[in-house]
């Protein structure tokens, strides 16, 4: 009977040391999706900023 919960607790402390450390590295990732560039709002500032910038440079 002592093996046994031993066994259950090796085995739960090793899910848990792979949960927390080993799940990055198999390709599940905590992170968000990736963002289509038009719903990125550093993006779009970027590119509002380069068109203002064109926009000025052909008018001056």
């Amino acid at each position: 009977m002592l093996y046994l919960l031993a066994a259950i607790g090796a085995l739960t402390i090793a899910v848990l040391l792979w949960r927390v450390f080993g799940a990055e590295r198999v390709g599940v990732s905590s992170r968000q999706a990736p963002v289509a560039p038009d719903d990125d709002p550093d993006f779009l500032r970027k590119l509002g900023e380069q068109q203002k910038k064109q926009d000025d440079e052909g008018t001056g």
